[in-house]
């Protein structure tokens, strides 16, 4: 669902956990063209509750640190799905300054992009087609 997602940025799991689901523990190294650069992004799972909460942090990438947390939270039949993510740009004052012009908005336009993607397979079932049930 993730390569799915993020399909407008060629993005490609290239070593850890790269097909299939992701557990506890278990990394992944990502792929992704970004501002017009392919960059490499190595995350951990550090925390899983499923199926109602993980966490992946960036233990490699271009960011001095990010953590993202995926909450689900299921009432009366309906799934809602709640992202926080918090990273710290490098290069001191030069990343505060990039935060400011482009890169905030840039990553909420890029998670709000995603969401819509997984809110669409999600609401109408193509998430089988991810996990490869047989949908006849």
């Amino acid at each position: 669902m993730h390569k799915i997602s993020t399909a407008h940025t060629n993005e490609e799991a290239i070593a850890g956990t790269t097909t299939g689901l992701i557990n506890l523990g278990e990394t992944v190294t990502w792929r992704a063209k970004h501002f017009g650069v392919y960059q490499t992004l190595t995350s951990k799972i550090t925390a899983m509750q499923r199926p109602t909460y993980f966490v992946d942090e960036m233990v490699q990438g271009a960011f001095k640190s990010f953590k993202h947390e995926h909450h689900f939270q299921e009432t009366a039949g309906i799934t809602t799905m709640m992202d926080t993510f918090v990273y710290a740009s490098p290069l001191g004052l030069v990343g505060k300054l990039a935060d400011t012009l482009f890169l905030e908005q840039y990553m909420t336009q890029l998670l709000a992009k995603r969401n819509e993607v997984v809110k669409e397979f999600a609401e109408n079932g193509r998430w089988k087609e991810v996990l490869g049930i047989n949908l006849t």
